[in-house]
């Protein structure tokens, strides 16, 4: 797996990734496919959360998902499917929902980075609240879902999006809170489809997982 990482970037640059400590919080269509290509990308060091277990209605679009694991733990089938690619990973599972109670509890180190990939406001903004605060790096991804063309998926700060509910009332807790609305955020330029069912197919949050990490990746071993 290594020489294929080392032919394009480099041996130092694999072991910049080697060192770093990634912290996931959500596992869903969008943490699942992140998680998935940090690993198959080198990272060894990470932290995954979801007290989420897994549903038939996941099969369409969680790549942690299949027939056979309906019902289990989406962490530890992450965990799992991570392992399976990499045994030699040094991760660390929590199969918890994060609330202000607990969040101290698990979310406590000194990350090189915080991928938000969960749909819970109050969660969100504690993250970057805590990454504000420690000076540390993060990336969340607003909403994909009533949504079908991946191509108008973009990485850009939490300020300029639009056409995005989520990232409206993101934007508006934080700036209660005085938190800093210039984070990076993979966002879609896409007019969110009607409808009170959050209906989703693989593409668009697949996609959304892909830009998290590639984001990531090229953040760790770009030049100082």
């Amino acid at each position: 797996m290594e020489e294929r990482i080392i032919s394009l970037i480099g041996s130092n640059n694999l072991e910049k990734i080697k060192k770093a400590h990634i912290l996931i919080v959500g596992l869903g269509g969008v943490g699942g496919i992140a998680l998935e290509a940090l690993v198959r990308s080198g990272i060894t060091n990470l932290t995954i959360i979801d007290g989420d277990k897994i549903e038939a209605s996941n099969l369409n679009r969680q790549v942690i998902s299949n027939i056979k694991n309906i019902g289990s733990s989406k962490v530890e089938e992450a965990k799992k499917l991570a392992l399976n690619i990499n045994p030699k990973l040094n991760i660390k599972s929590y199969s918890i929902f994060i609330n202000e109670t607990n969040f101290s509890q698990y979310i406590n180190e000194k990350y090189d980075y915080i991928i938000d990939a969960c749909d819970d406001i109050k969660v969100k903004v504690a993250l970057i609240e805590y990454a504000t605060k420690n000076n540390l790096k993060i990336i969340t991804c607003l909403g994909t879902a009533k949504k079908l063309k991946p191509e108008l998926l973009e990485i850009t700060k939490l300020n300029k999006t639009f056409n995005d509910p989520l990232a409206k009332k993101l934007r508006h807790t934080l700036k209660e809170a005085n938190l800093p609305l210039n984070i990076p955020v993979v966002f879609s330029r896409e007019e969110t489809k009607s409808g009170s069912t959050l209906g989703s197919m693989m593409f668009v949050p697949a996609v959304g997982g892909l830009y998290l990490a590639s984001y990531v990746i090229n953040d760790l071993i770009k030049p100082l």
